[in-house]
């Protein structure tokens, strides 16, 4: 007996659109998850990243009449996630060091093993770039979005996306100087 496949987004995302709750709930339960780690990464703070999602699924929930389906629904939703959570850094001091709780916790895709100190340091580093700097890096390295599901969040080209992370990169390792060497434990 074979399991039904899962409902596609935009298949959701339209029955949201026309009053289906239900479809609604599932794209919750499928993508907060990420879209908290996004906002965790741009404000640091694990209590205005909790309040940029809720913030992020109220304006998608009354944007969705209007969404013309021109890009995937999982980049819409980084995009007003980014967009709210860049709000919540603008409206206060430029740097909030990362919650002492969120330090240890090793994000997303990364392809080795670390140290809960050693990730502690990039944490930490990353969010003391520039906001221009750490969401493109965010999305890139961490979220594992395509440079061209990247360009389309940040709503920039390709190759000015490419720039953005390279100079983020070059940004990170200086602020990590010899403090950290990926593979070293």
């Amino acid at each position: 007996m074979s399991e039904a496949a899962p409902v596609p987004d935009e298949e959701l995302a339209a029955r949201a659109a026309a009053g289906d709750h239900g479809a609604f709930d599932i794209l919750v339960r499928r993508h907060t998850a990420r879209m908290y780690r996004v906002a965790l990464r741009i404000t640091g703070s694990s209590s205005e990243a909790e309040d940029v999602v809720q913030e992020a699924w109220l304006s998608a929930w009354r944007s969705l009449p209007g969404f013309r389906f021109e890009s995937a629904v999982s980049t819409w939703l980084y995009r007003v996630t980014t967009n709210g959570a860049l709000g919540v850094v603008r409206r206060r001091k430029p740097t909030v060091p990362l919650d002492e709780g969120d330090a240890g916790v090793v994000p997303g895709p990364e392809g080795y093993v670390v140290s809960a100190e050693q990730v502690g340091t990039v944490l930490r580093a990353i969010a003391e770039l520039d906001v221009g700097q750490r969401i493109p890096l965010i999305l890139r390295e961490f979220e594992g979005l395509t440079y061209d599901e990247v360009a389309e969040v940040l709503e920039v080209s390709v190759p000015a996306l490419r720039a953005r992370l390279h100079r983020a990169r070059v940004a990170l390792l200086a602020k990590l100087g010899d403090n950290f060497r990926p593979g070293e434990r």
